[in-house]
């Protein structure tokens, strides 16, 4: 700890007022992992009132959202060395939290705080030992009374007690299993997966808020199939996303066709290997549920074939009703439904068929979505028939270059008439709906045609409106 003196000077601070301060959970496990960053966790026997007032005097900034739970957040400007003259000035987000117990009301979707007045009491009810150990303040003390140092090094996420009291206290906690076997590659013990399956109902008292948090972790890093894997086996992902599991689509030797639930984990780890600017929980969203509406939609054909036609539209309107269940924006409903319903659009693309028309119109329909559409498109390609592969690869390939050439040549991505709404007033004497009537019929006259210029656009709209007034 001695690489962060910020954390040695609260905790003097907090020794000189007769507390005692430890730096605790994630942040001690980051830091034996080689990665601790400027968000510091601490725990103290100090209550919230004495936190606030020790903090005040030495803090840049102070929130108190947290304060019923007995957490006080504050900010705090310093190097992150001892040496003055070196390291830049870093923002610490530092958390402190009173030593405590808490546990969930069987009925209740709040937890229940009472404070504790010992570390050890604190850490036993910590989530897994990996996060229940703590170096006290400022004399750089390790405590571990749970051994996680041995299981951070054997890379297994253990709880402190019992996995049944542990899920008890919070449910939460059976879907962090998860999130932490994806963050950090390791491995849950069986007895917690066991407790995870037999508990998993449990997770039916937790708001739709703080699932959707987790998930969004989940998903957002290194591993996501690894906890996606454990969700679908223990029957969490029955409770909180059910649309996953359902696509284990049973195969049999008269009905073969892909295991739609492991293409979309696959499609899911391509499209983050394609990612050029860091997780993009959109995109990630969008290649896990881009399949939801095939369980709905198959039909066995005559002949031994299997079809699931139109399913990305009943899988558009399917994510958006699971994602709005989740509670998330509706902006990220609307853009992640419309790449589920958009994902086919390419496989009508054959040989590079498509007229410029046709190429405008999956720009305009794609939006600022385009990206991602490139993005999700290509990573559902999960043939092992590396020629069939490749081929759709030049494919697409064809139709971005053909993309680029008419952006360069049309700026497709402001796809707009060749009159503005002001211009159709004057020219046809109209308001209202008359104007966005006019307006559509030149936007599909520029998908259909390109840029005709004003002119020619004139002469379009007069003929219409003459022969729409007969």
């Amino acid at each position: 700890m001695g690489a962060y003196p910020v954390a040695e000077e609260l905790g003097r601070r907090f020794q000189r007022a007769g507390f005692r301060l430890a730096l605790v959970g994630g942040s001690v496990r980051d830091a034996l992992l080689g990665r601790l960053g400027n968000d510091l966790d601490f725990t103290t026997d100090a209550r919230p009132e004495q936190i606030l007032a020790l903090l005040k005097p030495w803090a840049d900034a102070i929130w108190d959202v947290g304060i019923a739970f007995g957490t006080v957040g504050a900010r705090k400007k310093a190097r992150p060395t001892a040496d003055p003259e070196h390291g830049e000035l870093f923002d610490f987000q530092i958390e402190i939290t009173t030593y405590r117990s808490e546990a969930y009301d069987r009925d209740s979707r709040k937890p229940e705080v009472s404070y504790g007045d010992t570390i050890e009491e604190d850490l036993v009810r910590r989530d897994f030992t990996v996060n229940a150990m703590a170096v006290a303040l400022p004399e750089l003390a390790f405590i571990d009374p749970h051994h996680g140092l041995d299981d951070l090094a054997a890379k297994l996420l253990r709880t402190p007690g019992t996995p049944e009291a542990s899920f008890s206290d919070d449910p939460l906690r059976m879907l962090r299993a998860a999130r932490f076997a994806a963050q950090l590659d390791f491995e849950v013990a069986p007895e917690v997966v066991t407790a995870m399956t037999e508990m998993a109902e449990r997770i039916d008292i937790v708001s739709a808020e703080r699932v959707q948090a987790e998930l969004n972790k989940l998903l957002l890093s290194a591993h996501p199939r690894k906890g996606l894997l454990l969700l679908v086996d223990t029957g969490l992902a029955e409770r909180v996303l059910p649309e996953l599991p359902a696509l284990r689509l049973e195969r049999d030797e008269h009905h073969r066709h892909k295991d739609v639930y492991d293409h979309s984990l696959t499609v899911l780890e391509q499209a983050i290997a394609l990612e050029d600017e860091g997780p993009d929980l959109t995109l990630r969203l969008a290649a896990l549920l881009h399949d939801i509406g095939k369980p709905r939609t198959r039909r066995f054909e005559d002949g031994g074939g299997v079809s699931f036609h139109h399913h990305e539209l009943v899988g558009a309107k399917m994510t958006k009703k699971r994602l709005r269940e989740l509670k998330y924006s509706n902006e990220l409903i609307a853009d992640v439904s419309r790449l589920v319903e958009l994902h086919l659009r390419f496989h009508g693309y054959g040989s590079g068929e498509w007229t410029d028309s046709a190429v405008r119109r999956y720009v305009r329909d794609a939006g600022p979505l385009l990206s991602r559409l490139h993005k999700l498109t290509r990573s559902d390609c999960t043939t092992r028939n590396r020629k069939k592969a490749a081929a759709l690869s030049r494919s697409y390939d064809g139709l971005e270059q053909r993309i680029a050439e008419l952006q360069e040549k049309e700026e497709l991505g402001a796809i707009r008439p060749d009159l503005n709404g002001h211009e159709i007033m004057a020219i046809l004497g109209v308001q209202g709906r008359d104007v966005g009537a006019a307006y559509d019929f030149l936007l599909e006259l520029r998908l259909e045609n390109g840029p005709m210029g004003p002119e020619a656009a004139e002469a379009a709209l007069r003929a219409w409106w003459a022969d729409r007034e007969r």
